[in-house]
């Protein structure tokens, strides 16, 4: 594996490992040896990629799709359950009408360009987030994704469209309470993400170290690790850096 740029690892628990091979295989691990099943990112750096490159924001779009194409494939080598991809925020709206244009093309493009393969490769495509909110091509071809691959069980790739998690929290508070007592446990069945495995790591490229409303519930007892590298070069090789040092922890959920 080459050498990968520099990376902030922070762990949701302290302590650590020794004595075992970082992608030793443990019982009740994800099929990678490496303990996780859920894996998120924030894939950011785009427009910072195009801009150092002196190209327009779309080409740093473009090239960001095909990092998703290369961790789509490998995620399933590497043992993952779901992935999950923050693409499109409810904030992102605030961006110029050019820019959400080109994002719009670019998402029916990939997955017109795309599906057959998730077809062939047992991939499962979920939405979380209020994707109905887009035009209503985009909404038709999401819709028509989702049951061409509603049978599959192999990795699930969960695409965050117009997606905050403060939103998705406060929708699931809501349904919780129209069925009975608001807990933790009520308000977790009724997440987006409720029939998903629990987060194990979050991830977020370009330097950048915060969780911008992001699977913040998911998130409490995630580990979390930061990358100086901008999306469009991110590449698997980060993915296996970042499953290695998460294996090296040793999760607690508050215990000893």
């Amino acid at each position: 594996m080459r050498k990968v740029p520099a990376s902030t690892f922070v762990p949701s628990e302290a302590g650590g490992r020794s004595g075992q091979s970082a992608l030793a295989t443990h019982e009740g691990d994800g099929g990678g040896g490496h303990g996780a099943r859920h894996v998120a990112i924030i894939m950011d750096g785009n427009g910072r990629w195009a801009k150092k490159r002196h190209m327009p924001h779309a080409v740093g779009h473009q090239r960001g799709v095909e990092s998703v194409r290369r961790l789509v494939r490998a995620a399933r080598e590497m043992g993952l359950d779901a992935l999950t991809l923050y693409a499109f925020s409810t904030e992102n709206w605030r961006r110029s009408k050019e820019e959400i244009s080109d994002l719009m093309g670019l998402l029916k493009r990939f997955i017109l360009s795309d599906l057959d393969e998730f077809a062939a490769n047992n991939v499962r495509l979920k939405i979380i987030g209020d994707y109905k909110a887009f035009p209503r091509d985009v909404v038709d071809l999401v819709e028509d994704a989702l049951a061409r691959t509603a049978g599959n069980d192999g990795v699930t790739l969960v695409v965050a469209l117009n997606y905050g998690s403060q939103d998705e929290i406060a929708r699931a508070a809501g349904r919780a309470a129209a069925k009975g007592e608001v807990t933790a446990e009520a308000i977790s069945a009724e997440l987006d993400t409720a029939d998903l495995p629990p987060l194990d790591l979050l991830i977020r490229t370009s330097g950048e170290l915060r969780l911008s409303n992001f699977l913040l519930w998911q998130a409490a007892y995630a580990e979390l690790w930061f990358t100086d590298v901008l999306w469009p070069d991110f590449t698997p090789d980060h993915l296996e850096q970042a499953l290695i040092e998460f294996a090296k922890r040793e999760r607690r959920y508050g215990g000893r």
